[in-house]
């Protein structure tokens, strides 16, 4: 299973760059960069306050999806 993410989507709704997004939950840039990327995966805290901030469930977010079912 591999961690999916729908965090870029979320930005665009609140018009929120890396930067900003990653200033109201506490890390880099890059870490959210990487987190989008899927070269990262967020630990609990990160990943429900980032869902706070986009007033989203979690797993509307972050979702497992099968090695070799990846979307195009």
């Amino acid at each position: 299973m591999v961690l999916r993410n729908r965090l870029k989507e979320y930005r665009a709704i609140l018009s929120c760059n890396q930067q900003e997004m990653g200033k109201k939950c506490g890390v880099s840039r890059q870490t959210i960069s990487l987190i989008e990327r899927g070269d990262y995966s967020p630990s609990v805290t990160l990943a429900l306050t980032i869902a706070k901030i986009c007033d989203a469930k979690v797993e509307d977010i972050f979702y497992l999806e099968e090695e070799g079912n990846e979307k195009k």
